[in-house]
């Protein structure tokens, strides 16, 4: 029993360093000091239209924004650097296998993911066709879930760790456009989709100019709670 315990709290701390609990949880209460009660939280649930996320956060040789840049407030022109969301083979997959009813093991994902774990990779944890097909039966299941119920908050749901981390991550323009880095593109494909009105989704960078204007208060808002 004492090694299970040490075991898991070992995995349990492995898994605050590699999420930056420590340096989000500094940037929480800084940005707190600096902006009060309304401040960013890192990793904090935001709602977001998918249909209206058409743009891709595309800086990053120049200034890498990710998920450990959850919750930052990031002056500059940074979110200049943007450009319309082109197709991923994930999305395009998921097109293919959910709207053209192909098998998930003729898509290009597929392809790519297997072929990557015969090079001795571990794309997303992955390390066997094993791997990969208990992860597309779990997403055969989402989809079938979000037709019915929509998307839950990370939260919400038996995988949770810490707010919407892990969720769809979505960075705050100035002007409030909303850009993709990454990060749960099966999830984002899915709301696409299905055109969902509303989904949760994980904090990124926040331009300061945003932060004044509201665009996160009215993001933080849930659909059932917003003034008509």
């Amino acid at each position: 029993m004492a090694d299970l315990a040490h075991q898991s709290w070992f995995h349990d701390l492995s898994r605050a360093i590699e999420a930056q609990v420590p340096q989000k949880t500094l940037r929480d209460a800084w940005n707190r000091l600096r902006f009060g009660a309304g401040a960013p939280q890192s990793d904090e649930c935001i709602w977001v239209d998918p249909m209206q996320v058409n743009h891709a956060y595309t800086g990053g040789k120049r200034l890498s924004l990710r998920r450990h840049n959850s919750g930052q407030v990031v002056a500059g022109d940074w979110d200049l650097d943007r450009s319309p969301i082109k197709e991923s083979d994930k999305a395009q997959s998921c097109r293919l296998h959910f709207v053209e009813g192909v098998p998930w093991s003729e898509t290009p994902i597929y392809a790519r993911l297997l072929r990557e774990i015969a090079e001795g990779k571990r794309p997303d944890g992955l390390t066997s066709r094993a791997d990969l097909d208990a992860r597309y039966a779990r997403l055969d299941k989402l989809w079938q879930y979000a037709k019915r119920e929509g998307l839950k908050p990370r939260s919400e749901t038996p995988d949770r760790y810490r707010r919407e981390h892990g969720g769809i991550l979505v960075h705050i323009a100035r002007d409030g456009t909303l850009m993709r880095s990454g990060g749960a593109a099966h999830r984002f494909a899915i709301a696409r989709l299905l055109q969902l009105k509303s989904v949760p989704a994980q904090l990124g960078a926040v331009h300061p100019e945003a932060l004044a204007a509201g665009h996160l208060d009215r993001l933080r808002q849930r659909p059932s709670t917003r003034a008509t």
